[in-house]
């Protein structure tokens, strides 16, 4: 969970959207612009935001461009010189994008997602060049009687591949889990465990593919998550009022058997607890090098959509358990050099593109959820936490939400670019334009389709923070 928890945060959150939002706006226009200008086509307008101008000007050059910095941060536009809506001087019509030829236009319009593509190209070479420090995809704990316990998975086995492609950090094997577990169900992969030995593995999930799609359900879901290091179940915080300060643990006791289950970490005594709220329970432990009984009734407390869970109200040492792997083996450096880098940077832009189209599709056909999708509450959290976690973490965001306006703004909605070029195609194809009225029928459906997406990404976000 990434939420904004202090005013301070949400403050940097609100202001990490705005800059995220402002810079990707302006590469976007900035391709419509520039391409515009370069093939001869007049520009009136160059707006970052929408509604009223905060900051205004006009070019000095012969085209008076007047440039514009809006209230609304949520988007932007480059109003072009066009016959369709108002009158344009003769003088002026060979300028007008509508006189202009087909390819001109379609330039024009695709200029804006790909100079975002480029962007994120961009992006990723500077990460790739200064070298990003990403975690390995390695396996914590497994949920007894889960999909990836019946698989036999294991705990600190490093996932090499997922449906046939190689996933070095868990980034690669996040998108890959998803990809894979929408296109049939099963998920392929391939795992090396701690003694160097590979296996593969399958993880059938079913008919739950749709539902494993949900925010923060995959990995719980299929029953493991990221490793962490185990460490001893040694008691360093007793809290007050709590099971634990009632039943009289002390700083320093270590938990050996909750009943006639064996705690060999803490993470063990987690398990055992949190699925058990009001239980009456029996520990034993080890305190000043006696081992002694002590009787707990375990407390609770409520969880995300209302679940009861348990806790003691006890805090563990930071006292890390031998690892079968070293330090090395958890982070992976993904460094390379200038120009080794640029081919790095393209090949993640292309797969990350080709993967948000493919669950792009995959959400109209109702194999993803349509909880994935996410509205400006969810962007605005995401880029807050990536400024507070430093440089690296924020300009990948920025690359991955550059991809998605670029990609987005390719899909066949005639609002958007890519509903544009299709008009345009249409044009060459029939060897006329399109008829005004079916243009603005399908304005109204585009209009339509977007008002649609974002109440159902605003409703996500909402219902997301009400759990």
């Amino acid at each position: 969970m990434i939420s904004p928890t202090n005013p301070l945060e949400w403050l940097i959150s609100a202001i990490g959207f705005v800059i995220a939002i402002g810079i990707l706006v302006s590469v976007h226009e900035f391709g419509h612009y520039w391409v515009a200008r370069r093939l001869g086509i007049k520009v009136l307008r160059f707006s970052i935001g929408f509604g009223k101008p905060l900051w205004q000007r006009t070019g000095k050059d012969a085209d008076r461009v007047e440039y514009v910095i809006a209230a609304i941060p949520l988007g932007g536009y480059v109003k072009l010189l066009d016959e369709r809506e108002g009158d344009v001087p003769a003088h002026e019509l060979p300028r007008a994008f509508t006189r202009q030829p087909v390819w001109k236009r379609i330039a024009v319009l695709l200029a804006g997602p790909v100079f975002n593509l480029i962007f994120a190209v961009f992006l990723y070479w500077v990460l790739f060049t200064a070298g990003v420090p990403a975690p390995r995809s390695i396996v914590g704990e497994i949920t007894p009687n889960s999909i990836a316990a019946n698989a036999g998975m294991r705990y600190e086995d490093h996932i090499i591949q997922v449906g046939g492609k190689p996933t070095d950090t868990w980034e690669d094997a996040t998108l890959g889990i998803i990809e894979d577990l929408t296109d049939d169900g099963t998920i392929h992969m391939r795992v090396r465990g701690v003694d160097g030995s590979e296996r593969d593995l399958e993880l059938v999930t079913g008919n739950r593919s749709r539902e494993l799609t949900q925010p923060d359900a995959l990995l719980p879901g299929l029953g493991f998550d990221i490793w962490q290091p185990r460490v001893a179940a040694v008691v360093a915080v007793v809290q007050d009022d709590t099971a634990a300060s009632r039943a009289g643990l002390k700083k320093g006791d270590e938990i050996l058997k909750i009943d006639d289950h064996e705690i060999a970490d803490f993470n063990q005594l987690v398990a055992q607890v949190r699925p058990n709220p009001g239980r009456a329970v029996t520990l034993q432990i080890r305190r000043d090098g006696q081992i002694i009984s002590v009787p707990l009734t375990i407390g609770e407390s409520e969880a995300a959509g209302g679940k009861r869970i348990g806790l003691i109200g006890i805090g563990p040492e930071n006292k890390p358990l031998k690892s079968g792997r070293t330090v090395e083996d958890m982070v992976a450096l993904q460094k390379y050099g200038v120009i080794g880098s640029i081919g790095h940077a393209a090949a993640k832009t292309w797969d990350t593109s080709v993967f948000t189209l493919r669950i792009v599709g995959r959400i109209v056909t109702g194999n993803v959820s349509l909880k994935a999708i996410s509205g400006p509450i969810s962007i605005a959290e995401t880029t807050g936490f990536a400024i507070r976690q430093g440089w690296r973490f924020f300009l990948s965001t920025l690359a991955l939400i550059s991809i998605s306006l670029g990609v987005l703004n390719l899909l066949p909605i005639p609002i958007l670019d890519g509903g544009q070029i299709v008009y345009q195609l249409a044009e060459l194809v029939k060897g006329r334009p399109v008829s005004e009225r079916a243009q603005q029928l399908g304005q109204s459906i585009g209009i339509a389709m977007l008002i649609l997406m974002m109440t159902l990404a605003f409703y996500n976000d909402i219902v997301r923070h009400l759990n």
